[in-house]
C-alpha cells in the first residue's frame, strides 16, 4: 500500500509554492509521508522568510509592481502612450463586444446594478477612446493601458477574480506588417520583464475569434488579435490594427518561478509570492 499527500498537505504545499505538490509522490507509510511533508514545509517557510526579508531590505517593491514599471518604461520608450480609463463599465459597452446574456463571459461579470459592472476587460474602453485619438493624431496611433479587471473565474492556480491586465494596440498598422508587428510587440513585453523561451501559437477566443497566444509551456501569458475585425464597426473604427493583452500576475509568476498566481496578485494572504501565515 502507498500513501500520497493528503488534501490538507497538498493545499499547504500549494500555498507555499512547492513543486512537490505537483510531483504526486507516493510514500510507503503514513509516517514517512508526514515526515517528508514536515521537512518540505520547514524548508519552504525558511525560504519564504528569507524572501520577505529581501523584500524589506533590498527590493522594497513586489514583483508585480516591478513588472508594471518595466512595462511602462519599455512601451513608452517605443512611442506608446499610456492611458487610464474607469474601472466601472456600462452594460452597453460590453454589448458592443457581443457580450450579452447568451455569451460565455456574461456569467463571469461582477454586476453593480442592472446597467453597470466592474470591467472584465480593458478593450471596450480602449475602443471608445481610440475613435477620437485616430481622428486627432497621425497614424500609427500606439496606446496602452495597465489596470485591474474583474471576473468570476474558476478556482485554480492560474486564475484570479481581480487581475491586472496590460492591453496595447497600434492603430494604422500596414496590413502586410500585422503578423510581424505582433511578434515585435510580444518581444518588447517579454524582454522588458525578462522572460525567454516563449512561443506564439494560433488559437481562438470567445470574443475575438482567431487569436495568436503568447505561450510558455502550457501557460498562456498573453493573447493577440488584429483588424480590421467584425467588432470595429460597432465603435466607428475602420483602419487596420494589431493588439495584445497580457495578465501581469502570470508574467510575475513566471518571472519569479512561482506555481500559484494568487501568491503574486493583490492579496491580504500573500506578499510578493510568500504566504504570510508562516
Amino acid at each position: 500500500m502507498s500513501f500520497p499527500w493528503t488534501d490538507v498537505q497538498k493545499k499547504r504545499l500549494s500555498e507555499l509554492n512547492s513543486d512537490a505538490v505537483y510531483a504526486e509522490p507516493y510514500f510507503s507509510t503514513e509516517k514517512v509521508r508526514d515526515d517528508a511533508f514536515k521537512k518540505e514545509e520547514v524548508c519552504l517557510v525558511k525560504a519564504g522568510k528569507q524572501k520577505l526579508n529581501t523584500l524589506r531590505t533590498e527590493k522594497r517593491r513586489p514583483t508585480l509592481c516591478e513588472v508594471e514599471s518595466q512595462l511602462v518604461s519599455a512601451l513608452t520608450g517605443q512611442s506608446f502612450v499610456q492611458v487610464t480609463t474607469p474601472i466601472i463599465m456600462a452594460k452597453s459597452m460590453l454589448a458592443k463586444m457581443t457580450i450579452d446574456e447568451q455569451h460565455a463571459l456574461f456569467s463571469q461579470v461582477f454586476w453593480l446594478d442592472e446597467k453597470r459592472c466592474l470591467r472584465p476587460m480593458l478593450a471596450p474602453n480602449l475602443y471608445y477612446i481610440s475613435k477620437d485619438l485616430v481622428r486627432l493624431w497621425e497614424k500609427p496611433v500606439r496606446i496602452f493601458e495597465i489596470g485591474s479587471c474583474f471576473r468570476k473565474e474558476s478556482q485554480g492556480n492560474n486564475h484570479l477574480n481581480e487581475f491586472t491586465m496590460l492591453n496595447l494596440v497600434e492603430w494604422g498598422t500596414p496590413e502586410e506588417q500585422r503578423h510581424e508587428r505582433i511578434g515585435e510587440f510580444a518581444d518588447i513585453v517579454m524582454r522588458a520583464v525578462g522572460i525567454s523561451g516563449y512561443r506564439l501559437e494560433l488559437t481562438s477566443s470567445v470574443v475575438y475569434g482567431d487569436t495568436i497566444d503568447v505561450m510558455q509551456g502550457d501557460l498562456e501569458l498573453g493573447s493577440a488579435a488584429m483588424g480590421p475585425h467584425f467588432l470595429d464597426g460597432k465603435w466607428g473604427m475602420s483602419c487596420t490594427w494589431v493588439g495584445i493583452g497580457f495578465g501581469l500576475e502570470r508574467l510575475a509568476m513566471v518571472k519569479d518561478g512561482g506555481r500559484n498566481v494568487r501568491s503574486v496578485g493583490k492579496s491580504l494572504s500573500y506578499l510578493d509570492g510568500v504566504r504570510l501565515n508562516i
